[in-house]
């Protein structure tokens, strides 16, 4: 099957994952219902494309297809920036409670920390990207550490707040945050059309990208500025979603067993869409709320990220 007619495909499941969603069991009180629906499908959308870009992108720089953007700790320093702010402020305090404030706060961590490891890791020349993942594991196993412990003093009542918060969750997703996430990664994504060119090139590896003339370290570290950027804006928006980004990615080059970007890209933001609407119409209508959506994406992106391992392994 041509490129052409599979990207029709997903994009035909896309729409009716979509619809599945908007429509199933509406019932009768559908002027309150579909607009609900319809900021957690619009929530959907941007969290699947934004994690599935900055994943390819992220596997395009490193040149590995089983690593993941959050390997360099964003995930472990939203849950301390949101356990320290309960465990310091209150689960009552404005910075808690008020979730633009919330929003513009671990974005404003997570990215100043990206950026302090992005410094480090370009500070002299020469230097290996994976010091960036190295330094990432150990950030990462230290955030990880502090939160764990704060959680143990913490109230009970509150830990609640926090419990919430530890699982990628659709409901209860103002506008106002969506519409602030939406713009931040607008305009994103508008930077990034500058190195799209480069992209099919740096999959190549640092010295042939450098020898076809591509400026390397100002391209990468843009790059993973933009990185850092998306996977700050959708942890933020909905919760840690761990493996999304490696299952739709990898599906995505299996699926067309090539490294045009320009394919790629579409294809894993398509298939993002498709795993996130269908597990959240799954998690609604069939476990009736009983599981949350990332429980069910991690686990299936954990065993596929264990066959990779397994896969890669005997090569």
């Amino acid at each position: 099957m041509r490129e052409k007619s599979k990207l029709l495909l997903l994009f035909i499941l896309a729409g009716a994952s979509i619809a599945g969603y908007m429509f199933i069991e509406l019932g009768p009180n559908w002027d309150y219902a579909l607009p609900r629906r319809a900021e957690k499908i619009a929530a959907i959308v941007l969290t699947g494309s934004v994690i599935a870009i900055a994943t390819l992108l992220f596997q395009t720089v490193t040149n590995n297809r089983i690593l993941t953007p959050s390997i360099i700790g964003l995930d472990s320093l939203y849950m301390l920036v949101q356990t320290t702010l309960v465990f310091f402020l209150g689960s009552t305090s404005l910075t808690v409670m008020n979730k633009q404030i919330n929003f513009a706060i671990s974005i404003a961590f997570m990215v100043v920390f990206a950026l302090i490891l992005y410094r480090l890791l370009f500070r002299r020349e020469g230097q290996n990207i994976y010091f960036l993942l190295l330094l990432g594991l150990i950030f990462g196993t230290f955030f990880g550490s502090f939160t764990s412990f704060m959680q143990v003093l913490i109230d009970p009542n509150e830990f609640q707040i926090i419990q919430d918060r530890m699982f990628a969750s659709f409901n209860n997703i103002q506008t106002e945050v969506l519409i602030m996430a939406a713009i931040i990664t607008g305009v994103v994504l508008l930077y990034l059309t500058k190195f799209v060119k480069y992209l099919d090139v740096l999959a190549l590896g640092k010295e042939t990208a450098i020898n076809l003339g591509v400026d390397y370290d100002y391209t990468v570290k843009r790059l993973l500025v933009i990185v850092a950027i998306l996977i700050s804006v959708a942890t933020a928006l909905v919760g840690p979603i761990t493996f999304l980004g490696l299952l739709v990615v990898n599906v995505a080059y299996e699926m067309f067993r090539t490294y045009k970007h320009s394919t790629l890209i579409f294809a894993s933001m398509l298939i993002s869409i498709v795993a996130l609407a269908g597990g959240q119409m799954l998690v609604e209508h069939v476990f009736t709320f009983s599981t949350q959506l990332s429980v069910i994406i991690n686990f299936v992106g954990g065993s596929y990220f264990i066959y990779l391992l397994l896969k890669e392994s005997k090569k």
